[in-house]
């Protein structure tokens, strides 16, 4: 469950940081930047891992930079969904998906930390520690 809270957290996080940084992106309200968060949230847990497994060819010969090209259209998808929150176009769009792999890559660190995890470059697995009196 923590996973998931600090996932989500990240996610609006990241596109929090977009909005006001990143030309071509805007939420008129906070209302429409909220409901578009949720909105990528889903798109990220139920359309993002189906199109990776389709393109993780593409994605292994790109190094990941394809990954990065496919979380952009995710983030324009939930654009073209979601009144009143408009990404201009797939620069803007690809540099929104940038800047959330940074704060996603931090988020999965600080589930790392907070859970007691070990980070490899593949996965994290828990380890619980036991006291031996």
């Amino acid at each position: 469950m923590l996973v998931l809270i600090i996932s989500l957290l990240a996610t609006v996080i990241g596109l929090g940081i977009a909005v006001l940084i990143v030309p071509g992106i805007n939420a008129k309200n906070l209302l429409a930047f909220l409901v578009a968060a949720i909105v990528l949230g889903l798109i990220n847990a139920f359309v993002r891992p189906v199109l990776w497994f389709l393109t993780a060819p593409l994605s292994v010969l790109t190094f990941g930079i394809f990954a990065l090209v496919i979380n952009a259209l995710m983030i324009m998808l939930a654009a073209a969904l979601v009144p009143n929150f408009e990404v201009k176009g797939f620069g803007s769009a690809f540099l929104s998906a940038v800047i959330m792999a940074v704060i996603g890559a931090a988020g999965l660190i600080s589930v790392a930390l907070l859970t007691g995890a070990d980070i490899n470059w593949y996965s994290y697995e828990y380890h619980t520690q036991t006291y031996s009196h």
